[in-house]
């Protein structure tokens, strides 16, 4: 459960050491922020299908993190909100993560094997 483990540590430090994050760099934050949460997300289903990489959860958390950033950089000096794109995608994506680790936790407590 690295990817559990590592939302918790985040929260906590998160929570203890206060930090202002400048407002001009507050879009670029939270589509990042959106998309490393799907990284999370992705990665407790992908354990509790018994399909976690460590390597794929990396790329993925980094990755989409900087790329969703990236992008609504670009966006920005573009002068259009490509960041709302990316929070659809990224929010779309972390209520599905969700609903599969909803289904396994219900599945596996209610002894029934046929949702995966």
């Amino acid at each position: 459960m690295i990817p559990l483990l590592g939302l918790i540590i985040g929260i906590l430090i998160g929570t203890l050491i206060p930090y202002n994050i400048p407002y001009q760099y507050s879009n670029y934050v939270a589509v990042a922020l959106l998309a490393a949460l799907d990284s999370v997300f992705g990665g407790i289903a992908a354990t509790l299908q018994g399909k976690f990489d460590l390597k794929v959860f990396l790329s993925g958390f980094f990755g989409n993190a900087l790329l969703a950033a990236g992008l609504a950089y670009i966006g920005d000096k573009l002068g259009i909100q490509i960041h709302l794109a990316a929070i659809f995608a990224f929010g779309n994506r972390l209520f599905l993560n969700f609903a599969i680790i909803r289904r396994i936790l219900l599945n596996k407590y209610s002894k029934k094997d046929n949702i995966v």
